[in-house]
């Protein structure tokens, strides 16, 4: 089981170290210098999924890090962040690449502007058609053709099977086939990071292939050190109450529970109205940045009482 916050320092990465990869307490320390507070567990499964080159499954409840753990690995590895956000319906073509037909248009009126009245080659008009500069590639196909980079595909388990098993093919072979260019196969494959809110099970084929690591909520000392990270300044005793308060929130039967963002959101609403501690007015006025359904607000404003007394 791991933990982690998904937010960096607004001062950006410092001491950093030369090699990231080297262990997992370096890239715990890597991590650390973005403000992404990650736990043996989470660094070591990170630091193994790097060093074998395989993908990393993350899974667990939404605003755990799972997301901000790839932004983060980006940042650290000075590789280009590339992200394929997974829906209902989504198909290869939306995954992997596009012709620009509008430009190929324009570049067949040109050809035939060129040629007047004579007589145009069919087969080299075609290829020229073709030519990779007409190529919209789609996040997978950048992610092959770029390195370094951190591929993210967020949310797989909104996507259907088809989609999985077209996944499972590429992140196999680090390669695709566009039929009018060729393969294309990465020379340098690269780091691949999945995450799911579990709304359904994503299939074993998938999921073999790649480290698997359950993200949970921080505990309470973590999300009290997160606050103090990405919100310098912050009181001690705000900080404490505002993570104690968002922990009894996660216990309560809610509609969403709020994430690691939420509770920061919380916390800097705070400060901003001038709160130096939470009570049941600052804690009023600022619900809605830590609850985002009204029926989760509605029930918690008739037990804030017993919520900042537990």
């Amino acid at each position: 089981m791991a933990c982690a916050s998904s937010f960096r320092h607004a001062g950006g990465v410092t001491d950093r170290p030369a090699d990231p990869a080297a262990s997992p307490a370096a890239l715990a320390a890597a991590l650390r210098s973005t403000g992404y507070l990650a736990d043996d567990g989470l660094a070591t499964a990170t630091f193994l999924a790097m060093r074998m080159n395989r993908p990393l499954f993350c899974e667990g409840e939404p605003g755990t890090g799972k997301t901000a753990l790839a932004q983060a690995l980006a940042q650290v590895l000075g590789a280009k962040l590339i992200r394929l956000q997974c829906h209902d319906g989504i198909d290869a073509s939306q995954a992997l690449y596009d012709w620009d037909f509008p430009r190929q248009l324009l570049h067949l009126r040109a050809l035939e502007a060129t040629a007047g009245s004579g007589t145009l080659d069919t087969d080299a008009v075609e290829a020229s058609l073709y030519d990779p500069r007409f190529l919209l590639a789609r996040p997978i196909l950048e992610a092959l053709q770029t390195a370094p980079s951190v591929l993210l595909i967020d949310e797989i388990d909104r996507a259907d099977d088809e989609f999985e098993a077209f996944l499972l093919e590429v992140l196999t072979e680090h390669a695709v086939t566009i039929p009018e260019i060729g393969e294309v196969r990465a020379t340098t494959p690269p780091l691949v990071v999945l995450t799911s809110n579990r709304t359904r099970e994503v299939h074993d084929a998938l999921k073999r292939r790649c480290l698997y690591l359950w993200l949970d909520h921080p505990d309470l000392q973590r999300e009290i050190e997160i606050l103090h990270s990405r919100l310098p300044g912050i009181p001690e005793r705000l900080a404490a109450q505002v993570a104690g308060a968002v922990r009894a929130l996660r216990q309560a039967d809610l509609l969403k529970p709020p994430g690691v963002a939420e509770t920061i959101d919380w916390a800097r609403a705070l400060q901003l109205v001038g709160a130096s501690h939470l009570d049941v007015d600052s804690a009023a006025a600022t619900l809605g940045a830590v609850l985002k359904y009204r029926e989760d607000a509605d029930r918690v404003r008739k037990q804030l009482d017993s919520l900042l007394a537990s």
